[in-house]
């Protein structure tokens, strides 16, 4: 068998003025991510385990900063195009684990309707989507509340 591991991370700092997105789903917080795109970082470390995975670069590689088209974006639409990416190169996704580091707001609530968002953009099963979050415990910028952070891996398999 042809399988290939791909590991993710993303950070983004908080700012005022912007909704909460994470996982393709709209956390209520008072603060948002700062970021070009919508700073999704647990969509962000997904699009750049799947195209690690697939030897296909990264995710500002693909859809960078300074370009304009990609302001505000949702970032279900980037890994959308990922998941074509990585599908035209001849891979498919075995399964998708992922953790989002944030002190605040919880998340465990949200599990359910991210697991969903991402499965119905990569087009798998529920069952090949985990995410799980964990909180720095107050330490460093993320238990400052300065900001949240993701890692994701994915194993994909040659088509």
């Amino acid at each position: 068998m042809n399988l290939r591991i791909g590991l993710g991370y993303d950070a983004h700092k908080f700012t005022e003025g912007r909704l909460l997105r994470i996982g393709g789903v709209t956390i209520p917080y008072e603060r948002g991510l700062a970021g070009h795109s919508d700073a999704d970082v647990l969509l962000h470390a997904i699009c750049d385990a799947l195209l690690g995975a697939a030897g296909e670069g990264d995710i500002g590689q693909h859809f960078p900063p300074s370009d304009p088209k990609y302001k505000d974006i949702d970032s279900r639409l980037l890994l959308e195009k990922v998941r074509e990416i990585i599908t035209k190169a001849g891979w498919l996704i075995v399964n998708i684990d992922a953790v989002v580091i944030a002190q605040a707001p919880k998340l465990s609530p949200y599990y359910a309707q991210m697991r969903h968002s991402i499965a119905q953009v990569l087009q798998v099963s529920l069952e090949q989507v985990s995410i799980k979050a964990t909180t720095p415990e107050g330490m460093g910028a993320l238990g400052r509340l300065e900001g949240i952070a993701a890692y994701a891996v994915a194993l994909l398999i040659r088509q």
